[in-house]
């Protein structure tokens, strides 16, 4: 993981969903865990996958609808990885550097789509 910031938003979404994957590949399996594997992995992949779709967006309203969900799932990367540093007190540290990368793409999209009126 590196915490050299990327100024293309397309790669830096897709950069944080590698970073979210290899996170979760050291998270013990469980019945606790394995849920939030899940819903981090949706969460955290879905950032990057909706941007592109902005990106590609037909109208304005879909570009914002797409960067309303962009702001959601990085908002949810932040309440998952809290969760995860909760079940597992070893990975805090890492997951915290996830989370403030979760929390800036979030003020990020969250600048963007309240500039579209």
């Amino acid at each position: 993981m590196s915490n050299e910031k990327i100024y293309d938003l397309e790669e830096r979404s897709a950069v944080f969903g590698e970073n979210i994957i290899l996170f979760l590949k050291k998270v013990p399996k469980g019945t606790i865990n394995d849920e939030l594997i899940k819903q981090l992995t949706k969460a955290g992949t879905s950032v990057g996958a909706n941007y592109s779709e902005a990106d590609d967006a037909v109208s304005k309203k879909d570009f914002k609808n797409k960067i309303g969900i962009c702001k959601k799932e990085s908002r949810e990367c932040k309440h998952f990885l809290r969760m995860i540093w909760t079940s597992e007190p070893s990975l805090k540290e890492e997951a915290k550097i996830l989370w403030q990368e979760a929390k800036e793409l979030n003020l990020i999209f969250n600048a963007i789509y309240n500039k579209l009126k």
